[in-house]
C-alpha cells in the first residue's frame, strides 16, 4: 500500500468514525429540540423550528450516506489497516469495544430518527414537510 493510500484509508476511518457519532448526537440533539418545541410550539416558534429540523435532518442524512459509502473502503482495507495495526499490538480488546460501541451509536441515531420522523409529523401541519 503507497503512503498516500495509507493516509486517504487513515482519513476515511476517522470521518467514518466521526460520522457514526454524528447520526446519533444528530438524533439526540433533535429529539431535545423536538421536546422543547412540543412545550412551546406556536405559529411564531414553527419556522424556526422547521430551519432547524431541516438543517439537523441534512446533517443526519449525510452522516448516513458517509457511513454507508464511507464503509466500503474501510471494509476491504479492514484486515491490513485496523486488525493488523490492533492485533500487533495486544488491542483486540479495544477494537472490540469500539466496534460496539459505533454499532451501538449508528443503531441509537436510526432508531431516534424513525421515532423523531413519526413525531414530527404529529407535530407539524402536513403542508410544512
Amino acid at each position: 500500500m503507497s503512503p498516500e493510500l495509507g493516509v486517504l484509508i487513515m482519513l476515511n476511518n476517522y470521518f467514518h468514525d466521526v460520522a457514526t457519532a454524528l447520526l446519533a448526537a444528530s438524533g439526540v440533539t433533535m429529539w431535545i429540540v423536538a421536546k422543547r418545541y412540543e412545550k412551546h410550539r406556536n405559529t411564531h416558534t414553527l419556522p424556526y423550528f422547521l430551519e432547524l429540523y431541516k438543517g439537523i435532518t441534512g446533517l443526519a442524512k449525510f452522516s448516513l450516506y458517509w457511513i454507508l459509502i464511507g464503509g466500503v473502503p474501510r471494509t476491504i482495507f479492514y484486515k491490513d489497516f485496523e486488525w493488523a495495526n490492533a492485533a500487533g499490538r495486544e488491542q483486540v480488546p479495544a477494537l472490540i469495544v469500539k466496534h460496539i460501541l459505533a454499532f451501538t451509536f449508528v443503531g441509537t441515531g436510526a432508531y431516534l430518527w424513525l421515532k423523531l420522523s413519526k413525531k414530527i409529523k404529529t407535530l407539524l401541519p402536513s403542508e410544512k414537510l
